[in-house]
């Protein structure tokens, strides 16, 4: 994997793990967020892939294999979407947007090569043509409320969330110099966990449907044709309930230790011995909740009790209901 150029700011010190590549934070965390959440600075997203199809067929073409109504998405119009196995769970989370001739979409750090060999296995007869341009582009966010003008020459997903900027990985150290103050992210992961907002890797696991973590209606489309996994889609939202539910989490602040993603969830009234009901997806210190997390536990876990986070004390509120 290849390093951004901008963990050579002051402070930087590198992320770990599916985010390495980027900047942790540059020295303060807290400040970072109030940064961001002030609709100052940017943050460095260029570990994420950046996948492109172009050709006369590229929207009608990913109408049939993604979760979203994308056959006539307008130019400009930022969305996202879902690739899924055929049993319905969840590969890939692409966030798109359209130029007018080309599908931009950045995704997971490191999956879109696994991407790339699946959309080329259904490219057919269809005028369409996909490339990885990760080693050529890099994303940048702007959160919600900046006042920063990223240029027009570059492609823009605009959201409720921000801005995220696909631009010439030549152009990082300039973009930084004029858009600072630089946000790593751990200061990104905490409004996201804050905003309830799942991520592939983190809040889904091999079995994880669209269901479980509120991703019906933004990413997933229920009026529209067929796709690979719609079928346990449509099951599941006209059937049933999904068998598990994504939850906001309180976590007790006197712990030093955040709880690991993976980290048993458990009634607090059974006690560290108890059975495991779930376990934490994302667990961050937010600038002012403290420490926050989401988890994925089962759908009959009750919505008013009190659960631990291995050994952390924790109050649940409701994200997608049971």
């Amino acid at each position: 994997m290849t390093s951004s150029p901008l963990l050579h700011l002051p402070g930087a010190v590198a992320a770990e793990g599916r985010d390495e590549g980027v900047a942790a934070h540059y020295g303060e965390l807290y400040g970072e967020q109030r940064a961001l959440a002030d609709g100052r600075g940017f943050v460095d997203l260029s570990h994420r892939g950046v996948v492109t199809v172009t050709g006369a067929d590229r929207l009608s073409w990913l109408h049939l294999l993604l979760t979203q109504h994308v056959s006539d998405l307008p130019a400009g119009q930022a969305t996202e979407a879902l690739i899924l196995s055929a049993n319905g769970h969840i590969e890939h989370a692409l966030y798109l947007v359209d130029d007018g001739e080309t599908v931009w979409a950045h995704v997971e750090p490191g999956t879109q090569e696994a991407l790339l060999g699946y959309l080329e296995s259904m490219k057919f007869f269809y005028r369409v043509e996909v490339a990885d341009r990760t080693a050529d582009f890099a994303v940048v966010h702007l959160p919600a409320g900046s006042i920063a003008e990223p240029g027009k020459e570059h492609v823009v997903r605009e959201t409720a969330y921000g801005r995220d900027v696909f631009l010439p990985r030549a152009d990082l150290r300039a973009f930084a110099a004029a858009h600072g103050p630089a946000a790593g992210l751990l200061a990104y992961e905490a409004l996201r966990v804050e905003a309830h907002r799942p991520r592939v890797g983190a809040e889904t696991d091999h079995r994880t449907i669209p269901h479980e973590l509120g991703w019906i209606g933004t990413a997933v489309h229920l009026q529209k044709g067929c796709y690979r996994g719609q079928e346990t889609v449509a099951r599941v939202h006209n059937l049933g309930k999904p068998p598990r539910r994504l939850v906001f989490l309180h976590l007790d602040g006197s712990e030093v230790l955040l709880p690991a993603h993976g980290t048993p969830v458990r009634l607090a009234a059974d006690g560290e011995d108890g059975r495991q009901l779930g376990f934490v997806t994302t667990a961050v210190r937010h600038h002012e909740l403290g420490p926050i997390a989401l988890a994925l536990v089962k759908r009959n876990v009750p919505v008013d009790a009190p659960l631990l986070a291995g050994n952390t004390a924790a109050a649940q509120e409701v994200v997608v209901a049971p």
